[in-house]
């Protein structure tokens, strides 16, 4: 079986695509998602600090981007960096004391919760909410 060139060219284009997005977060308290480039366009929605965007494209000063559940929108570069951050992927997750299921639960949270990364231990992730909250997750509960 013969690989047609067009065929290989486009799995190049892709996973070149896939290589170049640039995981970042929202460096700001709140930041307005939009629909295009510029603050012309739509309030999509809105997000808070750390909520976690992968860089899909760029346009002069704007970053379109993709989240945790595949929705894509634009945001200023101003308001995001590279900070280190997770998102709850779950309706329910627990945050531990600790790195393990031995340790207590300090608190739960629900899905689309963002967090800032401080720490890292095998599967378990020490991370920390804008409110101050604390604690640790297991990265399967993560994006």
């Amino acid at each position: 079986m013969k690989v047609q060139p067009v065929i290989i060219l486009f799995v190049i284009i892709v996973f070149a695509g896939v290589a170049n997005a640039e995981r970042l977060a929202v460096s700001a308290p709140v930041a307005n998602i939009r629909s295009g480039p510029g603050t012309g366009h739509n309030v999509l929605w809105k997000v808070e600090q750390y909520f976690p965007v992968l860089v899909i494209e760029k346009s002069g000063e704007w970053y379109r981007f993709e989240d945790f559940e595949g929705d894509k929108g634009w945001v200023h570069q101003s308001l995001v960096g590279k900070i280190p951050a997770v998102i709850t992927r779950n309706d329910t997750s627990n945050i531990r004391s600790g790195p393990g299921t031995n340790n207590p639960v300090l608190f739960s949270v629900e899905k689309g919760i963002p967090f800032k990364v401080i720490n890292r231990k095998d599967k378990w992730i020490q991370i920390e909410h804008t409110d101050g909250d604390k604690g640790w997750i297991h990265k399967s509960l993560v994006w």
